[in-house]
This record gives C-alpha cells, structure tokens and sequence, in this order.
C-alpha cells in the first residue's frame, strides 16, 4: 500500500496502527497543503511556469510590444536572453506579461516600498494643558514643551480648563492661548483658532516643517 509518496507494510503493522498511521499521513499532507497556500498568499506574482494563461500579450524587455504569443513561446523568447516571463495584467484578455528579470525587479519593488514607508511621517497630537492664571515660570516651562512637539513634527493641542466662576471671563483664557500661539509663530500655525468645547478652550498648532 502506497500513501503521500511511502510505503505501508501491511503484513508488519496491525488494523489499529494502519489507522494511525493513514491519519497521520493524512494529517502531514494537509499541513503542506496549508503551507504552499501560505506560500502563495505572500507573493502571488506569477512568473514563468506558474503562470496559468496559455496565451499572452507579451512586451518584450525594453519595452516593445512583442504581440500576443502562446506561453510556450513565451517561456522560450525569455530563456533565450536569460530573463524571466512575468505576469502583469492577470484580469487582461488575454492577460499582460513581460520579459524582465524578476529578481532585480522584485528588489527594486520593494527599495521602493522602503522608501516609501521613511517618507510616511506619523504625526502624532500631542496636548498642553495651561490655566487662564498661569504663572509666568510655568506658563515658560509649558511653552517650551509645546516648542518640542512642534519641532519634531507633531501637532500641538493648546487647552485651558475654566473651573466654577473662572468661565465668565472668558476672555482670560483666550488671551493665555493667543500669547502661546505668538511665542509659537516661528515654528507653526493655527490650525485652529481658540473655541470652546464645554468648559474648556482650545488652540491648534500645526507645524511648519514636518520632519
């Protein structure tokens, strides 16, 4: 008896270990099954053999349009040159494909996507609290951190928090946000202008540069 590529001796092995032992082969196939699909999931780029459509319109490796040819002949046009046949326009009819050397565009794609990703800059909202009766040494020390989050790239949140009778003079309060912005104006700009929102004011500072 012959499963998964190995033989079972019937005559040295009982019922009960011959249904272990089919279970366990029948086990280890699916497992590789599930690892070629794995497999496939992570880069599902067709090239030469693995691709399925047995005609293609065909650019040739600088570019031309070599016209539509059986993948055969395709497959032997590539060998010629030393190159690889890859798939570009599956859903195509019939599909695209070109003559290039898959490998050095594979590592070219993904210099790309490295570059790419150094480019994209999370911009994070960092938030400083004052009072509408902050004193100057603090309101300085706050000021300076709001300046960093600035300077890195990040947005900045200007609150003031009106406690009791304090959200009368509302005023107050928007005069401490407004100097904040002013000592700020070198490096950002108001996104958003002092507004309240409940008990509490608020100014946006976006930066200038983004790092």
């Amino acid at each position: 008896m012959q499963l998964a590529g190995l033989y079972i001796h019937e005559n040295i092995m009982c019922r009960e270990e011959r249904v272990y032992y089919i279970l366990a082969l029948f086990a280890w196939d699916n497992f590789v099954k599930i690892l070629e699909v794995s497999t496939i999931a992570k880069d599902q780029t067709q090239v030469n053999e693995k691709i399925r459509a047995k005609e293609l319109r065909l650019i040739g490796q600088d570019g031309e349009q070599i016209g539509v040819k059986s993948k055969s002949e395709a497959l032997e046009m590539a060998e010629r040159v030393g190159l690889d046949v890859v798939l570009m326009a599956p859903n195509a009819k019939p599909p695209v494909a070109r003559i290039m050397d898959y490998g050095k565009y594979k590592f070219e794609q993904q210099k790309k996507e490295k570059e790419m990703k150094k480019k994209q800059k999370t911009i994070n909202l960092k938030e400083i609290r004052l009072s509408p009766t902050i004193e100057e040494h603090d309101f300085q020390t706050k000021l300076k951190n709001g300046r960093k989050f600035l300077e890195k790239g990040d947005k900045c949140k200007v609150s003031i928090r009106f406690r009791g009778r304090a959200i009368t003079h509302k005023e107050i309060g928007q005069r401490v946000l407004e100097k904040f912005a002013e000592e700020c104006k070198d490096i950002a700009t108001i996104g958003q202008r002092p507004k309240m929102d409940g008990r509490q004011m608020f100014i946006m500072l976006n930066p200038i540069n983004e790092k």
